[in-house]
């Protein structure tokens, strides 16, 4: 197991060095270095291995080892090679150095998602070159593009390739940290996940000299309110399935779990939680608005005209559209009529937990955890999850990470500074992904 995990935690460098990094710009990502890389290293192994380039440098990497029997399930094991931008001031080491610190590696991807992307290519090859002869077809997918909405990844090849890539189940991020709980570890697995409803506002103003600033009507003026109007709207919590069964799984104190499933008792709760936790609660339970971008004015001199703004809003199961933009004007008041609003409607998924893959992952994972159990959760971000789930998919978010990588910092590396994972983990997912593959399969 020792050369595995090393040659896990190889990939996973080379991937992380290879700096797909994606600005949700068309020329951005790169991908396809990764995806020389992961053919190279499948190379050997007798498998069927496919590329696909829908724009110059966006690869994906499909490979698959086919089943014997056309009727059995089918399973897709599915990573993405992009990683969003970095700010290198905030970290304490280089964040595409891949470097090996304690036990842990170093890098932007580390933990999103590159870890899994590493690991399911590892059991791949492995499961391959043991000879593998499952009844159901086995699928690996390397994809490009998750961080944007999966344009020239996931959604691309659903729409175009599908016979390529489509699998009656699909394991993707994230999942399987571990949650100690009074009756032992409980481990997560992403079952559901938020739409996204991102939108661009637009505000205008009347142009004039910076130099007489009074009475003017000043763009930037009027978007600092829509911003501060946004961030602070807190609109009602939400106790959802997917989060009641999560919580009453979890043998939380009677106080705490009777203060999780009460929506006026659950934002004093909040204030009380670890930073990690509190933010995950919050996303869990509400529809939540983040302005992450804005440009506007020309110059100096020139009181602006023109303020456009991006807001990330996630919103929950059940919730359309309509739902979410109604919201979006009761935020801004007053001046909901002096917007214009532009909005991405992405719904959220869902997949049911009644089915033989999460039969299968509470077996091997009650087996590599001892004391362990599955529950259901929700994931607050997206994923390429919800493009298969929409083909008729299950989909479910899961990896196996050790204790060594709490719940807190799980939880804020995402996006965030100093991301990273311990080899251990690496281990675990790679050898959880060949005992679901041999369990479902064979």
């Amino acid at each position: 197991m020792a050369d595995v995990t090393a040659e896990t935690t190889d990939l996973l460098q080379q991937l992380i060095r290879n700096e797909c990094v994606n600005d949700g710009t068309v020329a951005s990502g790169g991908e396809t270095q990764s995806v020389d890389l992961l053919e190279s290293y499948l190379a050997g192994s007798g498998l069927d291995v496919e590329r696909y380039e829908p724009q110059p440098g966006r690869g994906s990497l499909v490979a698959r080892i086919e089943g014997s029997d056309p009727t059995a399930p089918s399973l897709l094991l599915m990573g993405h090679t992009d990683v969003v931008p970095v700010n290198p001031d905030g970290w304490s080491r280089d964040p595409f150095s891949g470097d090996v610190i304690d036990g842990f590696v170093w890098g932007r991807g580390a933990v999103d998602m590159l870890n899994i992307t590493a690991s399911q290519a590892v059991a791949f090859r492995r499961l391959a070159d043991g000879g593998f002869k499952p009844k159901g077809s086995l699928i690996y997918l390397a994809v490009a593009d998750e961080e944007a909405l999966g344009t020239w990844g996931a959604r691309w090849l659903v729409e175009h390739e599908r016979d390529a890539v489509y699998a009656d189940y699909v394991l993707t991020e994230s999942g399987g940290y571990q949650m100690p709980t009074a009756d032992g570890v409980r481990l997560p697995v992403l079952t559901a996940e938020k739409g996204t409803f991102w939108t661009k506002l637009r505000i205008r103003g009347t142009p004039g000299h910076g130099s007489q600033p009074f009475r003017t009507d000043n763009a930037v003026v009027t978007a600092a309110e829509v911003v501060r109007r946004i961030h602070e709207f807190q609109p009602q919590s939400q106790i959802h399935d997917v989060w009641r069964k999560f919580v009453e799984a979890m043998s939380y104190p009677e106080e705490i779990t009777k203060a999780f499933l009460d929506p006026q008792g659950l934002r004093d709760a909040l204030a009380e939680l670890p930073l990690g936790m509190s933010r995950l609660v919050h996303a869990c339970t509400h529809t939540t608005f983040a302005p992450t971008i804005m440009h506007g004015g020309t110059k100096t001199n020139v009181i602006p005209d023109y303020v456009e703004l991006e807001v990330d809003i996630r919103t929950m199961p059940g919730q359309s559209g309509e739902d979410a933009h109604a919201l979006l004007r009761e935020a801004l008041g007053d001046l909901a009529d002096r917007v214009e609003i532009e909005s991405n409607d992405d719904p959220a998924t869902e997949s049911p937990i009644d089915t033989p893959l999460w039969d299968t992952l509470a077996r091997v994972s009650g087996r590599m955890v001892e004391g362990s159990a599955l529950v259901p959760f929700l994931m607050v971000g997206g994923t390429d999850n919800r493009y298969f789930r929409r083909a008729g998919s299950v989909g479910y978010g899961f990896a196996l990470f050790s204790r060594r990588l709490s719940f807190e910092d799980y939880a804020t590396m995402f996006h965030g500074n100093d991301e990273r994972v311990d080899v251990e983990s690496l281990a675990l997912s790679e050898e959880l992904w060949e005992a679901v593959a041999r369990d479902l399969l064979e």
